[in-house]
């Protein structure tokens, strides 16, 4: 049973054997349709012209029910530290580690869609307890989105950007920071671009993958890799933003197949994870099909692909044109990222920008794909956003 302690409950993830049997014998009685008409020999990646192939979902379902140890993913959780607490009426889940480090600095991660807490629980320890001791450190909370993982579903709408990121901040404070840094991509980036603008007096600064400008913002001036970077955004969202579409406009059609099928659920998730890192065919080239499962295993244990999908119902395409953030901001572009932004629109919105990097490496899953970058880059932005409110 949770310890209450306070507003915040000790939490523990355990499934139950009953629903990982019922997985497995569900892969094992998949219907599959037949293999994809583009016909190539891997590596390629116009393999994936018409979503996952056949042959490596059949590959990573049969490894699924037959190799895959969703225990040792709980035991990560627990030994990171899991709680529970209710903000607005509403069950958030979050991972707690705190520094042994007096100097440590509260640290709040936000995951996004596909994505979940399972992006951060192999960089949380490096965080919280540096090996090196030069290193700063950090008390890294890392909480599940309404919908998402063991959150709460919300049963109204309204549980948008905003006030995700308003709870965020009732969260940090509830846990006795009074000021923090927050980190984010995806949605979390939205949420940690509105955390910054929204509550600056308790925000010491950002660190973000996702740094969008104001609308409007024209090409003018901008370098080639600047015009680059603004053409294939603006084709992702024109060519291949179907899945946001389909979210943001009926989540509850496309929510059954993600809650009764786990090869659905898979195929959907595993699309995004192929499509938006920096490999050259599967994504297993830079991210452990272990890491993958875990992630997609929570969201079916937790019965949340319509629950999760619907924060594109709520929030899509809704950031404030008018919020500005004035509080220090460390921006990392990576190359293989469906979004970015070159830095004169971003720094329209984000008006102290105290560190700017475009790495030659990484997706939209630098935490999973590059770790050791992922991290050493983080801690050199939040640094410099530290010493800037100095």
């Amino acid at each position: 049973m949770p310890r209450s302690t306070s507003d915040v409950q000790a939490f523990e993830a355990h499934a139950t054997d009953a629903d990982l049997d019922d997985l497995r014998a569900r892969l094992a009685a998949a219907r599959l349709p037949e293999a994809e008409t583009v016909h190539r020999a891997a590596p390629d990646p116009r393999r994936w012209d018409q979503g996952v192939p056949l042959a490596d979902l059949v590959d990573v379902v049969n490894y699924w029910r037959s190799g895959y140890d969703w225990r040792s993913f709980e035991k990560r959780l627990d030994r990171i530290g899991q709680f529970r607490t209710a903000i607005d009426g509403l069950g958030i889940h979050f991972l707690h580690r705190r520094s042994a480090r007096s100097d440590a600095t509260p640290l709040i991660l936000t995951h996004g869609w596909p994505g979940s807490i399972a992006e951060f629980t192999g960089v949380v320890d490096e965080l919280a307890d540096p090996k090196e001791a030069t290193a700063p450190a950090f008390h890294v909370v890392v909480p599940s989105l309404p919908g998402f993982g063991y959150s709460d579903k919300p049963a109204t709408t309204g549980w948008g950007t905003e006030k995700i990121a308003a709870a965020w901040a009732e969260l940090m404070g509830r846990l006795g920071y009074g000021e923090f840094l927050a980190h984010g991509g995806d949605w979390g980036g939205n949420i940690t671009t509105v955390l910054g603008g929204r509550f600056p007096e308790q925000v010491l600064g950002i660190h973000t993958t996702f740094a969008p400008g104001p609308p409007g913002m024209t090409t003018e001036g901008l370098t080639a890799v600047e015009r680059e970077w603004a053409e294939e955004t603006h084709v992702f969202w024109r060519h291949r933003a179907a899945y946001a579409k389909q979210q943001a406009t009926r989540p509850q059609t496309i929510g059954y197949s993600l809650v009764d099928s786990p090869v659905g659920l898979l195929a959907w998730i595993l699309d995004k994870f192929a499509e938006w890192s920096d490999t050259e065919d599967s994504p297993f080239e830079t991210i452990s099909i272990d890491s993958v499962l875990d992630d997609v295993t929570l969201y079916w244990l937790t019965r949340t692909g319509a629950s999760a999908a619907r924060i594109y119902y709520e929030s899509h395409n809704s950031l404030d044109p008018d919020l500005r953030v004035d509080v220090p901001a460390a921006i990392t572009t990576y190359p293989r990222d469906i979004e970015k932004y070159p830095r004169a629109w971003a720094r329209e919105r984000y008006r102290q920008i105290v560190r700017w990097r475009a790495p030659e490496r990484g997706g939209h899953f630098p935490s999973l794909e590059i770790p050791e970058y992922f991290v050493e880059d983080l801690r050199a932005g939040l640094a410099a956003v530290l010493a800037a409110t100095r």
